[in-house]
C-alpha cells in the first residue's frame, strides 16, 4: 500500500512537470495525486511501518482508554480522520495568508499604487535592474517572509518588464532571492520559525551564522547572470496620466498595504495568533479603507477599486495546486514515509552534513515543513542543544535547497501562479542556477562552522 501511494506521488508529481506536453492543468494533476493518495491510506489499512512510527503512537496515546475498545480498521479511520484534519488545519492556514497578501497586492495595484516607486526606477539596463530587485527581495523576505516577498517583487516587475521572457528570469531569480533572505531570519521562512518557535534555534544565533551563507546563496546565480543573461526589458505602451486624485488614494493603498504586511510578523509576536490572522486583519482594514476613498466616482467605476473586485482577481487555480500538493505531501508524512526516509539517511550515510544537505535537496521535491518536523523528530535537543551546528544548517537547507524546483517553495509556486511559469521552463533555464547558490551557501557555513 505504502509502495503504491508513492508510485501514486511520484507519477502525480511528473503530470504536474509535464503539465504543457501533456495539456492537463497543474492544479488538476495535484489535487488528483492528493486524494487517490488518501484514498488509498484509507482504504488499505495500516501499513505495518505506521504501528511502530512516532505520529501513530503519539495519536494511539492521545485517544487513551478509548483505543482499547476499537479494532484495527476503526483505529486506522480514526488515525486518518484526525491526521487529515491535522494537515487541512495546517494548509488552510498558509492558504488564507496566501489569499490575504494576494488580495492586498491586488487592492494596491488597482489603485496604482506601485506607480509611486516605477516611477522612480529609471534604469532601462536589464542587468542593474535586477541587482536592485534581488538585494530588495532579499531583506524584505527577512522582515516580511519569502512567500509574501515573492508576491510583492513579482508585483512590482509585472510594472517594469513587459517583455514576458525577460520577466520569467527576474520571478525566477525573486524566489532565489526570497528564499535566500529568509532562511537567515527566523521569522523569514516557515521552517526557522518551525525551529525558532521548538527551541532548536535562538534569532540572534540564525542571524550571525547564515547571513553570509545566504547572502552567498543569493550572489552567486546573480553574478552568473551578470555575465550571461542577454536581452531587454522591453517597450512599455504609453499610458495616460493618472489624476491627482488617484495618485493620492494610490500613494495612501501604498503606505497602508505594505504596512499592512509588515505588521504582520509584530501581530504574531504580541498577541500570538498565527500570522494569517494579522493578514485577514491588514486585508481588513484596507477592505473598508477602499470602500470610502473615491467617493465622488459612480458607483460602476467605483467598484474596479474595492477589495471584492480584487479577490475575483486573484489566481485561485495556483491556491487549489497549493493545496493539491500540500495535502499529497501530507499523506506521505501521516504515513510515516518521510519519517522512515529520515532514519534510513540516518543510518546509511551517518555524517550530519551530508544528511542535512541532502534534506535540502529533498525540498526541491517535497515540501520542507514536513522534511524539517521529521528532522525535528530524529534528533533531540538533549544531544543536540538549542543553536547546534545541525539545527543551523538544517534552517539554512531547507529553507534554500527548495529554491531549486519550482514547485519546492511557497515562495516558486506564488510565482508559478502569478506568471504562468512552466515546470520546464524553470529547470531548464533557473534550477542549475539556484543549485550553485545553494551549494555555494551550504559550502561557506560549513567553513565558518569548521573554523
Amino acid at each position: 500500500m505504502e509502495l503504491l501511494i508513492i508510485i501514486i506521488f511520484v507519477v502525480g508529481y511528473f503530470a504536474i512537470a509535464l503539465e504543457h506536453p501533456i495539456k492537463i492543468n497543474k492544479t488538476a494533476s495535484a489535487l488528483l495525486t492528493a486524494v487517490i493518495c488518501w484514498t488509498i491510506f484509507t482504504v488499505s489499512g495500516s501499513p505495518e511501518t505506521l504501528l511502530t512510527s512516532e505520529r501513530y503512537l503519539h495519536f494511539i496515546h492521545e485517544l487513551g482508554d478509548k483505543a482499547a475498545t476499537l479494532s484495527a480498521g476503526e483505529l486506522h479511520l480514526e488515525y486518518v480522520g484526525e491526521q487529515l484534519g491535522h494537515h487541512l488545519n495546517e494548509i488552510a492556514q498558509i492558504l488564507f495568508f496566501l489569499m490575504g497578501a494576494m488580495t492586498i497586492v491586488e487592492l494596491v495595484d488597482a489603485h496604482q499604487g506601485f506607480k509611486f516607486i516605477t516611477d522612480r526606477i529609471k534604469t532601462k539596463n536589464p542587468i542593474a535592474l535586477l541587482w536592485v530587485v534581488c538585494i530588495v527581495a532579499f531583506f524584505l523576505s527577512s522582515v516580511l517572509d519569502n512567500l509574501t516577498t515573492t508576491i510583492v517583487m513579482v508585483s512590482l516587475v509585472r510594472k517594469l518588464i513587459p517583455d514576458k521572457e525577460m520577466r520569467l528570469f527576474f520571478a525566477g531569480m525573486i524566489v532565489i532571492a526570497a528564499n535566500a533572505g529568509g532562511a537567515w531570519s527566523p521569522i523569514g521562512d516557515v521552517t526557522t520559525t518551525m525551529l525558532w518557535i521548538g527551541g532548536q534555534i535562538s534569532a540572534a544565533a540564525i542571524m550571525k551564522s547564515l547571513f553570509i551563507p545566504s547572502i552567498v546563496c543569493a550572489l552567486v546565480p546573480l553574478i552568473f547572470l551578470t555575465f550571461t543573461m542577454k536581452g531587454t526589458l522591453g517597450e512599455f505602451k504609453d499610458s495616460s496620466e493618472a489624476s491627482a486624485s488617484s495618485i493620492k488614494s494610490g500613494n495612501l493603498m501604498l503606505i497602508l498595504g505594505l504596512g499592512a504586511l509588515i505588521s504582520v510578523p509584530i501581530f504574531k509576536t504580541v498577541t500570538h495568533l498565527p500570522p494569517y490572522m494579522g493578514m485577514l486583519l491588514g486585508l481588513g482594514i484596507l477592505w473598508v479603507i477602499s470602500e470610502l476613498i473615491n467617493p465622488d466616482l459612480d458607483e460602476a467605476e467605483r467598484k474596479n477599486y474595492t477589495a471584492s473586485h480584487a479577490l475575483a482577481k486573484i489566481d485561485m487555480p495556483s491556491v487549489l495546486f497549493f493545496l493539491g500538493i500540500l495535502l499529497a505531501v501530507g499523506a506521505l508524512q501521516s504515513m510515516g514515509t518521510l519519517a522512515n526516509f529520515a532514519g534510513y539517511l540516518n543510518t546509511t550515510f551517518g555524517d550530519n552534513r551530508i544528511i542535512i544537505t541532502l534534506i535540502g535537496l529533498l525540498s526541491a521535491i517535497v515540501d520542507n515543513v514536513p522534511l524539517v518536523a521529521a528532522s525535528m523528530g530524529m534528533y533531540s535537543l538533549e544531544a543536540y542543544p538549542m543553536d547546534d551546528f545541525i539545527w543551523i544548517y538544517l534552517a539554512y537547507c531547507a529553507g534554500t535547497g527548495g529554491s531549486i524546483l519550482i514547485i519546492g517553495s511557497a515562495a516558486g509556486v506564488a510565482a508559478m501562479g502569478m506568471e504562468k511559469i512552466e515546470f520546464g521552463w524553470y529547470l531548464k533555464r533557473i534550477s542549475l542556477l539556484a543549485a550553485l547558490g545553494y551549494f555555494a551557501g551550504a559550502g561557506v557555513y560549513l567553513l565558518m562552522a569548521q573554523l
